[in-house]
């Protein structure tokens, strides 16, 4: 192809990546069993980690409309609500049966997000736990953070691992030489 033929760069990588070309790749990268629930339980579980540590700064701060949560003048941490929602995926996922199951792959979805959420909230207070004293705003807090870290890393690491990242990579690649789209046939599942 001469040069002058060539589609600009930033045209190309545009129009490479529509809706049913990620569809696509993502369908490809979490082909094996359980691995498209990895994948939603590692961004539930960065997702609700931002959010739930934006909320606690606005509380602490006292900006905003949230407050602290409690019972009878007991300070309800949000890990509570973390471990009662790792304990209802967990019965959830018992109860769920195999693949076979009607609404095995809604509700095997929505477990995942609720497992990456309860386990952000939990993770979160770590120290909490660790200690069995209130660190969240003490510099030994930051085990809290490591933790998430830590964890995050090996559910982004199981979930999103190679195959997807293979993927991405080679569609940037082909996107920024301005070369056509691999066909279907060309993405080898993981």
């Amino acid at each position: 192809m001469a040069a002058s033929a060539r589609v600009p760069v930033h045209h190309a990588a545009r129009s490479r990546f529509t809706r049913e070309r990620l569809a696509q790749i993502y369908h490809t990268a979490f082909a094996k069993p359980g691995s498209e629930r990895l994948f939603l339980s590692s961004l539930a579980f960065f997702l609700a980690f931002v959010v739930v540590r934006g909320i606690t700064t606005s509380i602490h701060a006292n900006v905003g409309p949230f407050h602290n949560v409690g019972l009878g003048g007991t300070h309800i941490h949000h890990l509570v609500w973390g471990i009662f929602l790792l304990l209802f995926c967990g019965l959830g996922l018992l109860a769920l049966g195999g693949p076979g199951a009607r609404w095995f792959h809604f509700s095997s979805r929505l477990l995942a997000v609720g497992f990456g959420v309860g386990a952000a909230l939990t993770l979160d207070e770590f120290e909490l736990w660790l200690h069995l004293a209130d660190l969240y705003w003490a510099p030994q807090g930051s085990g809290s953070i490591r933790a998430v870290l830590l964890f995050g890393s090996l559910l982004s690491v199981a979930g999103w691992g190679w195959p997807l990242t293979r993927l991405l990579l080679k569609e940037v690649a082909h996107s920024f030489r301005g070369e056509p789209a691999p066909s279907a046939r060309h993405v080898s599942p993981p």
